[in-house]
């Protein structure tokens, strides 16, 4: 999984960010609505114009388009497919980019069992909770094996308990994945349970970076990594 680093960044809303994410860490940006925090997902997704340069392993890739970056996006407003089911709408990444049928069932259904879905595999989104929906989602940004997660307020409509327990889940995913993982959120609560460090943002500004070594968070980041998840 890549480092991820961010120099001299600007657009029309980030502001001189700088910025090194280490290989495998769970970084939180966090900080109130419109400071900031999904334009820097964008950027490093190269969803938006910027200046500055995006490095992922100390390689730029600020030529490269979205595709090609290998990461997965989980937005804060879901599109989930309405005419496909469960199953077709996580598979549908893999068949845009016409990978071969033959193991994506059951590379679909592997990841469905793992985030827990797996019984909602020919339900439609109509009949799907919104959490249940925010699982699909979530599994749908992992299915192509990205080396980088973005994930944008992800548990942001959800009454309390959903959302506790979509953020076990969260952590238990990247526990065994260890995927490079930057994280949007507005609750500081949710920053705390999930971060190695904690972001916080300021109108389009980083004004500091808390780690949360001292803790005891950081270090049971580091031990969870020892089990990687290869879904290729």
């Amino acid at each position: 999984m890549p480092n991820i680093k961010l120099k001299n960044i600007n657009n029309f809303i980030c502001r001189d960010i700088n910025l090194e994410i280490a290989e495998g860490e769970f970084l939180v940006l966090w900080g109130s609505t419109g400071v900031g925090k999904t334009t820097l997902l964008n950027i490093i997704a190269g969803l938006v114009e910027y200046e500055g340069s995006v490095l992922f392993d100390g390689v730029s890739v600020d030529e490269l388009p979205v595709s090609q970056r290998r990461l997965g996006y989980l937005f804060q407003h879901l599109v989930l497919f309405p005419h496909l089911d469960v199953m077709a709408n996580v598979a549908y990444g893999l068949n845009i980019q016409k990978k071969p049928k033959t193991g994506m069932e059951i590379k679909v259904e592997y990841l469905l069992e793992l985030i827990g879905i797996k019984h909602l595999a020919h339900r439609y989104p109509k009949d799907l909770s919104g959490g249940e929906k925010q699982r699909v989602a979530l599994a749908r940004a992992i299915i192509s094996s990205p080396k980088i997660m973005l994930l944008d307020e992800p548990l942001n409509s959800l009454d309390f308990d959903t959302a506790r327990r979509l953020r076990g889940e969260i952590q238990r995913f990247h526990k065994k994945s260890g995927i490079t993982t930057v994280y949007v959120t507005h609750c500081f609560e949710e920053a705390l349970a999930l971060a190695d460090r904690v972001a916080i943002f300021e109108k389009g500004r980083i004004v500091r970076i808390d780690c949360l070594e001292n803790q005891g968070v950081h270090s049971e980041r580091a031990r969870r990594r020892t089990d990687p998840v290869r879904a290729d």
